[in-house]
């Protein structure tokens, strides 16, 4: 039988969509005071992927990312979940009828071995993490080859290099913090 031990501290992050990349700077403002300052942090990348949320938010989607300093429970991921929708709808604008996100922000966390995400939205490959939040592993990290690879459901944008090597980058620094430096 396994025994029952408390979880390795994580790193969180949260990913942000917008088309106004204004937008970055005052989430991360708000995102700081609740999580803690920011350890790494992306530069604004295209977001082409997909045209999913271009009704929603209009053209020329940008992304960033901005990674957390100080470890987190694993277990924060539904709360950080529930705190970003809210923020996203606060930020929302009325058109009509319609309540329209300006940003997207996705939380998630990453471990030595995978890079997790938070979703509202249940699907084969997500577990329900509780208070409505589902969580799935999008990239999970080779031995073999020294980084984070991509798995069937993993999203294109999360495929890339780019963001691979961004993930990778943040896995050393959870590492560093973790005083894991020397092992694989």
């Amino acid at each position: 039988m396994g025994r029952i031990r408390t979880p390795i501290p994580v790193k969180l992050f949260f990913g942000m969509l917008s088309s106004d990349p204004s937008l970055f700077d005052a989430c991360t403002e708000i995102i700081v005071q609740e999580f803690g300052p920011i350890d790494y942090q992306s530069d604004i990348l295209p977001w082409s992927n997909t045209e999913y949320y271009r009704e929603e938010m209009g053209p020329d989607i940008a992304r960033k990312f901005i990674f957390i300093e100080p470890l987190h429970d694993p277990s924060i991921l539904p709360d950080s979940k529930i705190f970003t929708n809210r923020l996203e709808n606060r930020l929302a604008v009325q058109t009509g009828t319609v309540l329209r996100r300006r940003i997207n922000l996705d939380p998630g966390y990453i471990t030595e071995a995978k890079v997790i995400l938070a979703s509202a939205k249940d699907f084969a490959h997500r577990i329900y993490i509780g208070d409505g939040i589902y969580a799935e592993v999008t990239l999970r990290y080779s031995t073999i080859h020294r980084c984070f690879t991509t798995l069937d459901h993993t999203y294109p944008d999360y495929g890339t290099e780019a963001y691979r090597t961004l993930f990778n980058k943040a896995r050393n620094r959870l590492r560093a913090s973790l005083n894991r430096t020397s092992r694989k």
